[in-house]
């Protein structure tokens, strides 16, 4: 059977017959892949699910039959509303929906880029009128392809992507990106700490291929530059986001025996784990070692000493995601708003010893 090149005629949306025709398989088996009740080849479910995305065929009968209609709800994914980060850019979210008459749906992925595209898809198929997506990107080619896609589709069923604290996707990609001066944040407290006389600042907390992550090792590195210095590579730290990762990364750092006076934590969550292994080893906060995290969670006020650290403006996130996606003409010049962050001086931070 010849396989299908376009869309369904008409401009009908596509039906379950299209897709067998695409996949060159039986309606049977399409609706086998779609029910999950029934084994499927795993070859033959790829090769239905691809004629699936190329027909952007939905799921949901009764969203099809409604055509453009959505469904009044605003999907949230993030990898962890546990975090304190996450939860105040969802309550935001939450706040912003329940205002414009909308329900809140909260998605979790547990950080896998898989599950974040399913998400999305579940939302187009589901009709909701934004899908709120939170947190940095991962800086792969294939992952950014297939969220251009979703973007496309999601726009074509009168929804919306909204990007929070992840780059744009590019010229002509119908999407909504609500972000924050990242790499000015790190730029900024990277500057205090060497204006103290700090020349040896450890950076705790590098994710390769993240796009956060990459953003404020842009930042500490351009504010050394600025002094004509350059960080030493040795004690710039791979890891993750997460207390835990601080406590052993500064474990490790006082045992290799290299020579720092700071450490910047690339979230306040490490800079609690930081802060309590130098503790432990003897050493004193800010007197012998100075700690800045990044965030400004409400921990950073709550640990001793208070944390220096960069504020982010969580809930406005939330709040303008929703804004903009649902009024769209608030940024005539394009859906891209940037919004600002500050330093935030507490008492972890301190000029060196001698300066």
């Amino acid at each position: 059977m010849a396989k299908r090149t376009q869309p369904a005629p008409n401009g009908d949306a596509s039906t379950v017959r299209d897709v067998a025709a695409r996949a060159g398989v039986s309606a049977s088996t399409v609706s086998r892949v779609l029910g999950g009740t029934y084994p499927v080849a795993a070859a033959t479910r790829a090769r239905v699910l691809k004629a699936m995305r190329e027909l952007d065929y939905v799921v949901n009968a009764h969203a099809r039959a409604l055509g453009g209609a959505t469904n009044n709800t605003v999907a949230f994914v993030v990898d962890d509303v546990t975090g304190p980060f996450y939860a105040h850019i969802a309550r935001g979210v939450e706040e912003q929906a329940s205002a414009e008459g909308r329900l809140c749906m909260l998605c979790t992925t547990h950080g896998d880029p898989r599950r974040i595209l399913a998400v999305v898809e579940t939302m187009r198929e589901q009709r909701a009128d934004a899908v709120i997506v939170v947190g940095g990107a991962l800086q792969d080619k294939a992952y950014h392809d297939r969220m251009t896609h979703f973007a496309h589709a999601l726009d074509r069923s009168g929804s919306r992507l909204v990007l929070v604290g992840r780059p744009p996707l590019g010229p002509g990609v119908p999407a909504t990106v609500v972000d924050y001066d990242n790499e000015g944040g790190a730029f900024a407290l990277t500057g205090h700490l060497l204006s103290g006389g700090h020349r040896r600042i450890a950076y705790l907390g590098r994710v390769p291929g993240l796009s956060t992550s990459a953003q404020r090792i842009a930042g500490f590195t351009r504010a050394h530059e600025l002094l004509g210095l350059a960080p030493d590579p040795g004690l710039v730290l791979d890891g993750v986001f997460s207390r835990s990762y601080g406590y052993q990364a500064t474990r490790e750092l006082l045992a290799s025996g290299r020579d720092f006076t700071a450490i910047f934590a690339a979230t306040d969550m490490i800079a609690t784990g930081v802060i309590q292994a130098l503790r432990e080893s003897g050493r004193r906060v800010p007197d012998d070692i100075a700690v800045a995290g990044y965030d400004d969670i409400p921990v950073a006020r709550d640990v001793y000493p208070t944390l220096t650290t960069v504020h982010v403006p969580q809930e406005e996130l939330g709040r303008a995601a929703v804004r903009l996606a649902l009024h769209r003409d608030e940024l005539p010049d394009g859906q891209h708003l940037v919004l600002g962050t500050h330093v935030v001086l507490r008492e972890s931070t301190r000029r060196a010893a001698g300066s």
